[in-house]
């Protein structure tokens, strides 16, 4: 059976990875073609190790990687310097590691934030879904400016000519 990880940061000030269990709980197969991993780690800069340890001692096939930067710059540098290591996570091991951050400055009032995170975190988590098992899904969705989190921003027109 194939393992689907999910790694949230307790910092968040929302439980993304509640949301993107549930999301991968609904996927097809779930139970029987694939089960989820669901680990919490301190903060964001945790992530990457986790992640990589799943892939390295546990077999996890794609990963979600749920984090929430605040608002001050020293934030925003330590979530730039979390997704490099992130990234550095998916090169060391071939596995796709989706991260998902969202930062608190996207919106003036935190509360905005919650259906932002929400969205986000599902759409994620639907997308290591569909990359692991119908990556057909994507590529129809291609060019389309699908957001996560946001609506989405729809695809540009050509110009007439």
């Amino acid at each position: 059976m194939d393992l689907i990880g999910v790694v949230d940061t307790m910092f968040a000030r929302v439980d993304m990875g509640a949301y993107a269990l549930d999301e991968l709980r609904s996927c097809p197969g779930y139970g029987e073609r694939f089960e989820v991993v669901h680990r919490t780690v301190p903060g964001f800069k945790d992530l990457a190790v986790c992640c990589k340890r799943l892939v390295e001692e546990e077999g996890v096939k794609i990963l979600v990687a749920l984090g929430m930067p605040g608002r001050a710059p020293i934030d925003q540098v330590c979530a730039h310097e979390a997704s490099q290591g992130i990234m550095l996570a998916q090169l060391l091991t071939s596995t796709p590691i989706l991260e998902v951050f969202v930062h608190e400055n996207e919106e003036e009032d935190p509360a905005d934030l919650v259906p932002v995170c929400e969205n986000r975190a599902r759409k994620h988590a639907r997308n290591a879904y569909w990359m692991l098992y119908e990556p057909e899904q994507l590529t129809r969705r291609a060019g389309q400016g699908i957001r996560q989190g946001y609506a989405d921003a729809g695809p540009i027109a050509p110009a007439a000519g």
